[in-house]
């Protein structure tokens, strides 16, 4: 074939150089995610079944002398016990969390950003599986909380992987950097 003749891109008969196979792009964005909010979420829900199987109706544990100990509670509510009787309102929120989040991943071409939505999802799991599977019933079940540091709100592991994915997510977007990997001065 002439060399003007040949379509760029594709190798001339003879050509040593086999192409390699494309993996679709995000393909390893997606596995980021997904990797994170399993590990974020297992960690809550085995946290969470520790302390219910050990330290409910027992006394706190101290950790950190008064600075820190571990709790447990049921936490009907929001964060810091506010908004008991919206109960059901907080179990939408977390499952339209988790919506834009999976519907978000089709688009999702940064690591820092899949690392981010991971904890926010494996979090939004771990307090919405309380919601649904505890008492007092299904959609209104009480979260379990056991983090308990002195002048401050008693939380889980779950809290604590969507605070971190929200400071993520705060930082990302101060530096510029959208969730499909374009960096945007603005």
């Amino acid at each position: 074939m002439a060399e003007a003749e040949r379509i760029i891109g594709t190798p001339e008969v003879g050509d040593d150089a086999q192409p390699e196979p494309a993996e679709p792009k995000g393909h390893r964005r997606i596995v980021a995610l997904l990797v994170v909010a399993l590990l974020a979420y297992v960690l809550d829900l085995g946290s969470k079944m520790l302390v219910v199987a050990k330290l409910e109706h027992q006394p706190p544990i101290e950790i950190i002398g008064d600075l820190l100990r571990f709790e447990a509670v049921r936490n009907p509510g929001a964060a810091f016990g506010f908004g008991e009787a919206f109960t059901i309102i907080f179990t939408c929120i977390a499952a339209s969390v988790i919506v834009v989040i999976v519907r978000l991943a089709r688009k999702l071409y940064s690591l820092p950003w899949a690392i981010a939505l991971g904890l926010l999802l494996g979090g939004a799991l771990g307090n919405l599986t309380d919601r649904i599977f505890r008492s007092p019933g299904v959609f209104r079940g009480a979260v379990v909380d056991f983090i308990a540091p002195s002048h401050f709100a008693v939380f889980n592991l779950a809290d604590s992987a969507i605070v971190c994915g929200g400071i993520l997510i705060v930082l990302l977007s101060f530096k510029g950097l959208d969730p499909d990997g374009t960096v945007h001065k603005d």
